[in-house]
């Protein structure tokens, strides 16, 4: 009866829960104490609303990519399916 007692006062999660300081992970620690001494630059919230032009294809230009490596395909078997024997 003792041992069940031991569990479950070692397993008691909403004892745990209910408590009102809560230590914070060392992750958390570790970070506060480096931005103590040097605070992180801002970050914006949203991306930057002008964006660059001509570093991509268009859509358009990669649609006729895709379809034309898809006709050629298409055009090779048929090609390699005529000059087979059977």
């Amino acid at each position: 009866m003792a041992e069940q007692d031991d569990e479950q006062r070692e397993f008691d999660l909403g004892w745990a829960d209910a408590s009102e300081h809560k230590e914070p992970s060392a992750r958390a620690r570790m970070l506060a104490a480096r931005w103590k001494e040097n605070p992180p630059d801002p970050v914006p919230f949203r991306a930057d609303p002008t964006p660059v032009r001509g570093s991509r294809p268009s859509s358009w230009l990669s649609t006729v990519l895709v379809l034309g490596c898809v006709a050629a395909v298409i055009v090779l078997l048929g090609w390699a399916r005529m000059r087979s024997p059977y």
